[in-house]
């Protein structure tokens, strides 16, 4: 099994920070659904401050390579190859088309810098990036890209591969959503400049905890972009996740859970590890597993 042939997975909304498109007159025929995507559902460079953090404080030096499975468009590496010139990327995704998007807009760009970062078209099932490269420092699995895998033997045995693929003193870094909510029928939209996004959980299974979930873009116009993104995921809970990962191998499977601003009682961004988590309608975490 391969992940799904989508350039990236997307995150509900919930209560993280996005960072915003800018303004154009933008229509379903002229926008490109990967600008759409980054600018209203990722951002990379409050996940790679994150994963550089927490990075130093656990192994008390900063780390060089990253792996970046499920990758899309590889946004998140080419931020990590902008922060210190001793960085370095594998970007690994099965889905040709956005591998080559982000290519021209996000790699090219890099000049120079573009030649410590790697793009891997190929399955995390099955790919041997540790085989031409440095063991990794860090392998990430973000947007909840992972939940393709439904069956938990599939789970582990990617798993046991990202452990194989890690330093001695590596970390695998994912992260997870739930709430209330999550088991819902139900879209909703948030305003960008320039578009709305809408976030549509179309079906979900009670039983099996599979559920279909489809991105939309709406515009000033009155067009639509129907179904610019869809993922068939199982919806994995925190402790089923850190079961598995204790299963393949990893020790000290951490949650990061994301405090709330009083005022607005929304998420305010910083992530602290912790035992005990709020029972939110809709939450994001990470996860850090060490090896």
């Amino acid at each position: 099994m391969t992940a799904p042939a989508v350039p990236t997975a997307t995150k509900s909304p919930t209560k993280k920070k996005r960072r915003r498109a800018g303004k154009s007159a933008l229509t379903a025929k002229t926008a490109n659904r990967h600008i759409l995507y980054e600018a209203s559902v990722q951002c990379v460079e409050a996940e790679i401050d994150f994963v550089d953090r927490t990075y130093r404080k656990l192994r008390g030096r900063r780390a060089v390579w990253l792996r970046e499975d499920f990758c899309g468009t590889a946004n998140t590496s080419c931020e990590w190859i902008k922060r210190r010139k001793t960085n370095c990327a594998v970007a690994v995704d099965n889905d040709a088309e956005p591998l080559e998007w982000g290519r021209m807009h996000h790699v090219k760009p890099l000049g120079e810098a573009s030649e410590r970062i790697d793009l891997v078209l190929g399955d995390v099932l099955t790919i041997q990036t540790r085989r031409t490269h440095s063991p990794m420092d860090i392998v990430l699995a973000m947007n909840f890209s992972y939940w393709t895998f439904q069956e938990r033997d599939l789970m582990c045995r990617y798993f046991r591969r990202v452990h194989a693929a890690l330093a001695d003193d590596g970390l695998f870094m994912l992260d997870a959503s739930g709430g209330p909510e999550s088991h819902e029928l139900r879209e909703e939209t948030r305003e960008q400049e320039g578009f709305d996004y809408i976030w549509d959980q179309a079906k979900f299974n009670p039983i099996t905890h599979e559920m279909t979930c489809y991105i939309h873009f709406a515009f000033p116009d009155g067009s639509k972009m129907r179904r610019a993104f869809t993922y068939t995921w199982r919806l994995w809970s925190l402790p089923e996740i850190r079961e598995i990962l204790e299963e393949a191998g990893f020790k000290n499977a951490t949650v990061y859970w994301e405090g709330t601003d009083r005022k607005t009682e929304e998420g305010n961004g910083v992530f602290r590890a912790t035992t005990k988590g709020e029972p939110c309608p809709s939450w994001i975490a990470y996860i850090v597993a060490e090896k």
